[in-house]
């Protein structure tokens, strides 16, 4: 199962349970919405609560992360799990945004904001 919580610039991701190939492809369609209007964006995945993930849903990845290699400005990753670490520095692989791993949420989402008002200070002059 997944979740989604979006704000300006941000889509906020946490699965639970089995990640599966559907749960994929929902997120695609929110993140590819939220660009086509939005730009660039970042993402904040919670993956604390997930058990699993089929292998369909890690070759989807890779295969997303290439055709947006762009459109990401940081990507943080939530979890105490050395294999879905290893994955994000894998995608780092793919993407040009800035992606990093950590084991407390509010660190993670106050990494992703910060980028967010460095943003809007450069737009703002200040």
């Amino acid at each position: 199962m997944i979740t989604f919580e979006q704000s300006e610039r941000l889509v906020n991701v946490a699965v639970l349970g089995e990640f599966t190939l559907a749960d994929y492809r929902e997120f695609e369609d929110q993140v590819n919405h939220k660009i086509s209007f939005e730009g660039r964006v970042n993402l904040l995945f919670d993956l604390r609560d997930m058990l699993d993930y089929t292998l369909d849903v890690a070759w989807e990845e890779i295969k997303f992360s290439r055709q947006h290699s762009r459109d990401f400005g940081r990507i943080a990753v939530v979890t105490s799990d050395q294999w879905m670490a290893w994955s994000a520095w894998l995608t780092n692989l793919f993407v040009e945004a800035e992606v990093r791993v950590f084991d407390d949420y509010d660190e993670a989402r106050g990494w992703v904001a910060e980028e967010e008002g460095e943003e809007t200070e450069a737009k703002s002059g200040g």
